[in-house]
């Protein structure tokens, strides 16, 4: 001890009073720092917030995540802040659609179809889908996309994973960035009616080993279904994201609570209309009769009273609060969603303006489109591993464009054309320049020489907000995807016919 209170040099005399009194000091420090400590410790293991992995890397523990998402499905639909929030991300990033397309026809021809397929558009590509899409990057954080896979046809169906049932994420050894099977844990009802416990493994959408294990201890692995994973927020060497709805919610919840004390007291200051007073006890009761049978009559009414009582409004200066007090605590809300506050609240209010409320600034604009990058390279993904498949299967339609190659855990496709394997997602952009001066951009650049006329169409037909653009681009063009020539005529199409070694009456349907 007498080591202990040199090294904070402290006295060793324990007799005298100061000696006391430091020592004294130094067990209440102590004290305090042991509990803090383990509030600290405490705080963690009850909320579930982080583990401390082998490596000390700090990550949400499993039981943090599912309730995290829990948390954020719920308030994504009960509070107003928070709803706003996923609907404004959902509209700024998807509302004015995508264009999906491949650069070489027949190329283009098995992406459209595996895109509108019916199963696919309810599960990913379809406008209801997508906004489940996003809701649950919103809410949850993660989204996973399984590619269920035809072998023999090389045909893709696209289903999605709840996050509560992917178990654990299994990484490349060494290599915590690269994903080599997704644990799912689920529960099924067997054709008995009686529910079954389901387990396996699902690899990742870009791991095709050479060798494939049929199973990891007793536990089936799903080669024909593979996994795309997309998470949010997530830091580096973290297996799974955060909802982007997380860090709003405390602030929605302080916002929202003022505005219900704020009710609250404007309805007990609504209570007391009125006060009076009077002399003498007496004359108290008989004024507070008759002011009982003033409730009632019309708005307006005047009132005569003696010298000696008193009726006045109830005051209420110092005791009411400005609703507009807690903006603030709406702006911190905003700000965690990545949104202004003027469209969180759907209202400019007293700070704000027209065109502030109406616009979005460069920050908020790139966070969007940043987040539409995202989403293009998870459809570039999907859809290309829906082109290897239709030229890797023994009965795929794209056999004879290519054939797969293999590179380490990765199976590739080797296209004779490299670009036929180009696949085109374009979101609209966000800036809002006047049409006209895009038309007019697009009309000067046709007559530009060397200037392909084909994207310059498909580009004025996205400006104007066209729907089914390719649908479109189809119906003007050969199929070799080349642009018809609107000055042809009927003869010249059935002479090209013929010589092509094809039937002329066919080519003028």
């Amino acid at each position: 001890m007498g080591m202990f209170r040199q090294l904070l040099g402290l006295q060793e005399a324990a007799t005298t009073a100061e000696g006391k009194i430091a020592e004294g000091t130094v067990a209440t420090l102590q004290y305090r720092l042991e509990e803090s400590l383990a509030q600290l410790e405490l705080a963690r293991e009850n909320t579930g917030w982080m583990k401390l992995s082998e490596q000390y890397q700090q990550e949400f523990s499993r039981d943090g995540l599912i309730k995290a998402a829990e948390m954020g499905r719920l308030f994504g639909i009960a509070n107003p802040i928070i709803k706003r929030g996923r609907e404004v991300r959902h509209a700024y990033v998807w509302g004015q659609g995508v264009t999906i397309a491949a650069v070489d026809q027949d190329v283009n021809d098995v992406v459209q179809a595996f895109i509108d397929d019916e199963g696919n558009r309810e599960a990913f590509f379809g406008a209801q889908a997508r906004q489940q899409y996003e809701g649950t990057l919103f809410d949850e954080g993660n989204f996973f996309l399984t590619h269920f896979t035809n072998p023999l046809t090389g045909r893709v169906k696209v289903r999605t994973i709840p996050f509560d049932e992917i178990q654990d994420v299994i990484t490349a050894p060494g290599d915590k960035a690269t994903p080599w099977f997704y644990l799912r844990q689920w529960v099924e009802q067997g054709a008995d009616g009686k529910d079954a416990q389901m387990k396996a493994y699902y690899p990742a959408l870009k791991y095709q080993p050479r060798m494939k294990t049929l199973r990891i201890d007793s536990v089936p692995v799903l080669w024909d279904a593979p996994v795309r994973h997309v998470k949010v927020n997530a830091s580096q060497n973290w297996k799974f994201g955060i909802g982007d709805s997380y860090a709003a919610i405390p602030w929605a919840l302080s916002h929202k609570g003022f505005l219900e004390d704020w009710a609250l007291l404007m309805k007990a200051l609504a209570k007391i209309a009125f006060v009076s007073s009077s002399k003498t006890a007496a004359a108290s009761q008989s004024k507070r009769a008759a002011l009982q049978g003033l409730a009632n009559v019309p708005a307006g009414s005047s009132v005569s009273m003696s010298d000696d009582q008193k009726i006045e409004a109830m005051p209420k200066s110092g005791a009411t609060l400005d609703s507009e007090s807690s903006r603030p605590l709406a702006t911190m809300a905003a700000t965690a969603m990545g949104i202004p506050v003027t469209i969180a609240l759907a209202d400019p209010g007293q700070t704000g303006a027209r065109a502030t409320a109406e616009t979005l600034d460069l920050p908020t604009r790139l966070t969007f489109q940043a987040r539409q990058q995202l989403h293009a390279e998870v459809i570039r993904d999907s859809v290309g591993y829906a082109i290897e498949q239709a030229v890797i299967a023994p009965q795929g339609p794209l056999r004879r464009l290519g054939t797969a190659v293999r590179d380490d855990d990765r199976l590739k496709v080797e296209f004779t054309d490299p670009a036929a394997a180009t696949v085109e997602v374009t979101f609209p952009g966000l800036d809002e320049v006047d049409v006209k001066v895009l038309i007019d951009a697009i009309v000067a650049a046709d007559g530009m020489p060397d200037v392909p006329k084909l994207p310059l169409i498909r580009l004025a037909l996205q400006v104007l907000k066209i729907p089914d653009v390719d649908e479109w681009i189809e119906k003007i063009t050969d199929d070799d995807g080349n642009l018809l020539d609107t000055d042809t005529t009927a003869g010249d199409v059935a002479t090209k016919a013929f010589r092509d070694g094809q039937d002329p009456a066919a080519a003028l349907k």
